[in-house]
């Protein structure tokens, strides 16, 4: 377990690293998430090693969004000022979202279905 954290730790530091050398044009939990996945493809460590620390943070998810319910409330005033804008953005994207995963979700299962065939 204590390999685990050290391994996800190794990976958001190097990319906070990144990020701060690049003026945080991409933020460095961003690209250490997407190091951390090249890693795991190109099977540079035993996925085992993350497995138990990846399943903790993901049962307990709830508490890392806690720190952004208190962002939003001590931004209470400019929510309230733009709330129609940030509803209708909010609905427009999920919409999109929705529908984009949709079209690739029937598109690879068409793939799916033609190489069963």
């Amino acid at each position: 377990m204590v390999k685990g954290i050290f391994i996800i730790l190794l990976f958001y530091f190097l990319g906070e690293g990144i990020s701060y050398l690049i003026n945080g044009f991409i933020p460095g939990n961003i690209i250490g998430m997407i190091l951390l996945f090249l890693s795991l493809c190109l099977k540079a460590f035993d996925p085992d090693n993350v497995k138990d620390v990846a399943n903790a943070f993901t049962r307990n998810m709830a508490i890392f969004f806690i720190p952004a319910g208190a962002g939003l409330l001590g931004s209470y005033g400019l929510i309230s000022k733009f709330w129609m804008s940030i509803l209708i953005v909010c609905s427009v994207s999920t919409m999109l979202v929705i529908a984009v995963v949709g079209v690739i979700q029937q598109r690879m299962e068409k793939k799916k279905d033609e190489g069963a065939v």
